[in-house]
């Protein structure tokens, strides 16, 4: 973390053809690490990263023609609706359609990545075996109530 830069600044991101950009606040409202399932689908990966931020804060700075999305059902009984960019295929954020705030952009899309060492860690019921979860931070075996 660059403890020289303002808290007011803003982070880039986009997918991985470039076609794609968009830029947002520095700060996540907060930051998850997500071991379920179906993070772990769409990372490729051992967990999905989630910055949360207002849908007002996303600014698209190009590519609106490049962005597809499609639907899922979660656990919750909400349907997630997940924005990718449908050249290169990288998923890029998901909202709720039915609600206006917030929104959670897919960590792995920034250009600078995010200090995940005070993230909340949530699903951990479906962590990997050999993921390690820092001492002290906050963790749920599912979602956040």
């Amino acid at each position: 973390m660059d403890l020289f830069r303002p808290k007011n600044t803003i982070r880039e991101g986009g997918c991985q053809c470039g076609k794609v950009r968009y830029q947002c606040p520095s700060q996540p409202l907060e930051l998850y690490v997500c071991h379920c399932l179906e993070c772990r689908h769409q990372s490729a990966s051992a967990f999905g990263i989630s910055y949360i931020v207002a849908r007002s804060d996303l600014q698209l700075l190009r590519g609106q023609d490049s962005l597809k999305s499609w639907t899922r059902n979660t656990d919750s009984g909400r349907t997630l609706e997940c924005i990718f960019c449908m050249n290169c295929g990288s998923r890029l954020w998901h909202q709720y359609p039915e609600l206006s705030d917030p929104i959670s952009i897919k960590g792995g899309s920034l250009d600078e990545a995010p200090d995940i060492s005070q993230a909340i860690h949530i699903w951990i019921i479906q962590k990997l075996a050999g993921v390690i979860i820092p001492e002290g931070t906050a963790q749920f075996a599912r979602e956040p109530k």
